[in-house]
């Protein structure tokens, strides 16, 4: 038995791994393969008739870790330069608003519908409005640097602020001045506590010269995530502060006290930690979506009740993306399509406690939310026109040719 588990979570990974591999040929996810392995395991397990242990208990922890990892990814390859802050700027509207007013939207649709307690409403969707960075920042590797450079800010940026948007409802029974009061202090407290890690964490990275030392780092920061959730502070911050730091230790040399980490040296170790970093990321995004895809039932998909409010609920997501976009002016192609749910908002919508859940929001609608919006970002990457090597920033709408001077420089 033990010797069948390690075969098949080791074909499993290399299978994985070749569907990485050839997405950027196909334009298809490899999250839409990962889930459909995932299904099959199943289904043969059961027509053989093998008896594994039950995933589910597994699943949030997989979660949990590989949103740690995906934003630290995300965030150490991130560049922080004067030329960099209209992207940053625009791209923490173009994720704030649709995840705050969608969701203001829906909850109270929801008491339209019957569910009187907003506040409950707001927990249940939430999670169905946050962009899954698991899945966009994978499927954008063969686009533009501006265009990937954009999604990256753009999705961490949602799930950051999902998550923050998600905790502070559920946690406070009251929203009132006392609530806003105590989450600013809690984001000062964890921007501090993220401030004087992130020193500690790259004194670690400069100074440790035994042959073992991103494995303990990297734990050192899970850890410093998982204490901080439990104090109920927003600790995916400390992951992007973090990340952000060590990326851009070529732009902070000119800080006195910075020089003191010896930059120069420390940038090799970055670069090897970025490599394990992306290693680990891939695991365990792997892990997570095989199974959930084992999880998922063919009845959820095909679910005939849910099906339509999950139809309902993409064109509300798509129709609010085209309209932020158009707002700051960035072209639509392939930036529309980008809006894929997946990893967070299974997080999110599993940290719902149960006696908070609403029959509507159920397993059936958000794997549904989540299966469409993918497809949908898959068609629209094989159908899109962008180029790797346009000489014009993707992300801007088109010059009219009468007026067009010069080559607009890319972001």
């Amino acid at each position: 038995m033990t010797s069948t588990i390690i075969i098949s979570i080791c074909a499993l990974v290399l299978i994985a791994y070749l569907f990485d591999l050839s997405s950027s040929k196909t334009r298809i996810p490899s999250v839409i393969l990962l889930l459909i392995s995932g299904g099959l395991v199943r289904l043969i397990t059961k027509w053989v008739g093998i008896e594994l242990p039950d995933p589910q208990v597994i699943l949030p922890v997989l979660g949990t870790v590989g949103l740690i990892l995906i934003v630290l990814e995300g965030s150490l390859e991130l560049q922080l330069h004067k030329s960099k802050l209209p992207v940053i700027f625009k791209s923490f509207w173009v994720a704030f608003l649709p995840v705050l007013v969608l969701s203001l939207l829906g909850a109270w649709a929801l008491q339209y519908l019957g569910f009187p307690d907003y506040k409950m409403n707001l927990v249940n969707v939430i999670p169905l409005f946050v962009i899954s960075s698991a899945i966009a920042i994978p499927s954008i590797s063969h686009s533009s640097k501006p265009t990937r450079e954009f999604v990256v800010y753009e999705t961490s940026l949602s799930d950051i602020i999902g998550v923050i948007f998600f905790n502070f409802i559920l946690l406070n029974e009251v929203i009132n001045g006392h609530a806003f009061l105590t989450f600013f202090m809690q984001l000062g407290l964890e921007a501090l506590i993220a401030f004087i890690a992130t020193l500690f964490l790259a004194f670690l990275l400069a100074k440790i010269e035994h042959h073992i030392k991103f494995v303990p780092i990297i734990f050192l920061i899970i850890l410093i995530y998982a204490i901080s959730k439990e104090l109920h502070l927003p600790a995916l911050l400390f992951i992007m502060i973090f990340g952000l730091f060590l990326g851009n230790l070529d732009e902070l040399k000119g800080i006195h006290w910075i020089n003191r980490f010896h930059p120069e040296n420390l940038d090799k170790e970055v670069h090897r930690f970025k490599e394990i970093t992306v290693e680990a990321t891939f695991l365990i995004r792997s892990l997570f979506f095989l199974v959930f895809g084992y999880l998922i039932r063919p009845r959820e998909i095909l679910n005939q009740e849910s099906i339509l409010w999950a139809l309902l609920l993409v064109v509300a997501i798509f129709s609010s993306r085209a309209l932020i976009l158009k707002l700051f002016k960035f072209r639509f192609d392939p930036l529309l399509y980008i809006a894929p749910r997946g990893l967070i908002t299974i997080l999110l919508f599993l940290s719902i406690p149960s006696e908070a859940r609403i029959s509507i929001i159920n397993n059936s609608l958000v794997v549904q939310i989540m299966l469409l919006t993918i497809l949908i970002m898959m068609v629209g990457l094989m159908v899109s026109k962008e180029k790797k090597t346009e000489l014009t920033n993707p992300l801007s709408e088109p010059v009219p040719a009468q007026i067009q001077t010069e080559p607009v420089s890319q972001l």
